[in-house]
């Protein structure tokens, strides 16, 4: 099975999040390909519960570089 075709589901959460990296990055290790580095986790979330929050952003950041991640991975 091709490391795309595994189900690497969209984060929801920041554990999530770093579990989805880790897998990421643990493949291409074993396939000796460097990536460009995750998106850094924010460091301004105020704690209110805004719309559109920076984690949503970020998650969605994530998402996006695990899709171009999968495609570098094959």
């Amino acid at each position: 099975m091709s490391f795309a075709a595994k189900d690497l589901s969209v984060p929801v959460d920041l554990a999530s999040a770093q579990a989805l990296i880790e897998a990421v990055q643990a493949e291409a290790a074993a396939q000796r390909l460097a990536l460009r580095a995750p998106p850094a986790a924010p460091t301004t979330c105020c704690g209110r519960g805004c719309n559109g929050c920076v984690w949503e952003g970020w998650l969605a950041a994530i998402a996006y570089w695990r899709d171009e991640a999968s495609l570098l991975l094959g």
